[in-house]
């Protein structure tokens, strides 16, 4: 079995928890995810099987969409609905249309984010969230981030009550917390706030509308049709730029040669693209790091043409 399986993740399961219930469903134990998703997140979650797990970090490292709502009035300590009540600030707000449209003008492109102290991002070999639930506050890392889009979906004019929710959706790279960015743009606005819905709508090509559930899946693997919702690894692979090669040159690659460098090839040095033989993805190959004139291999994905 190998293949991409698009999956909808439900809220109450980790990303690893769905990779455990479908080793089980599958009866395979080469099952990785691409991505992890807050378990009260929901959304896609594109699970490679098989050999398709050598191309997970390339589906892990393209963009994603997502569909979420601000809540203006008080913060928490994960910056979600999840968390304990942080700061609040009581009384009627008003927020107009224009305010809201303005600061989400201000969110997108390159941003600055610091990841949430509940989160898996490592500081000296531990995961700040080890550092949370010990009581414990550390420095976080300031990364840098792209917004290509953030759009407003609520249609009012005007936004008023003690508390205050609008729903936006977001294009966004890897690395990306929409936690954070809820309370960034609440902060923006002049109150705390916090994340209190999110919902992954795309990632890495593959949509929610092409998802599969955990109990859809069940049913087709009890009927032994669960391999042909898998899509082919090299789906995965879509984002990257691609070089066609002939037969010869194929079995060099499936050996793992390092090549001369083609004049088709203009990433630059260290960026990965994807060496294609008719339609199968060979290898992710890149520009050679102390030989501008040759490319290396960075992951043979297959040593024999089928």
């Amino acid at each position: 079995m190998e293949g991409i399986l698009p999956l909808f993740k439900p809220a109450g399961m980790t990303s690893h928890d769905c990779v455990f219930k479908l080793r089980k469903i599958l009866h395979t134990k080469k099952v990785g995810h691409t991505g992890t998703l807050d378990p009260d997140v929901t959304g896609v979650l594109p699970i490679c099987i098989g050999r398709a797990t050598k191309v997970a970090e390339y589906v892990t490292d393209a963009g994603k969409t997502y569909e979420g709502e601000v809540t203006i009035g008080f913060s928490t300590t994960t910056e979600d609905a999840g968390g304990d009540v942080l700061e609040t600030v009581p009384g009627i707000k008003t927020i107009s249309r224009q305010q809201i449209l303005s600061v989400l003008q201000q969110f997108t492109g390159e941003i600055q984010q610091t990841p949430p102290m509940y989160s898996a991002v490592k500081v000296n070999g531990k995961k700040l969230y080890e550092y949370a639930r010990a009581g414990l506050e550390v420095e976080r890392p300031t990364r840098t981030v792209t917004i290509q889009e953030l759009i407003l979906l609520d249609e009012r004019e005007e936004f008023s009550g003690e508390t205050i929710s609008f729903r936006f959706s977001a294009a966004c790279s890897k690395g990306t917390y929409i936690r954070t960015l809820a309370v960034d743009i609440g902060e923006a606005l002049g109150y705390p706030a916090h994340m209190s819905y999110l919902t992954r709508t795309q990632s890495a090509g593959f949509h929610a509308e092409d998802c599969y559930t955990l109990e859809q899946v069940a049913e087709l693997a009890a009927n032994g049709e669960a391999e042909g919702i898998l899509k082919p690894l090299e789906e995965g692979l879509k984002h990257l730029p691609e070089h066609r090669v002939d037969e010869r040159q194929a079995a060099k690659v499936m050996n793992g040669a390092v090549l001369e460098k083609p004049e088709s090839v203009i990433t630059q040095p260290g960026e990965p693209f994807v060496i294609l033989y008719k339609e199968a993805a060979l290898a992710v190959y890149k520009v050679h790091e102390s030989k501008e004139n040759c490319i290396k291999p960075v992951k043979v994905l297959r040593t024999t043409l089928q």
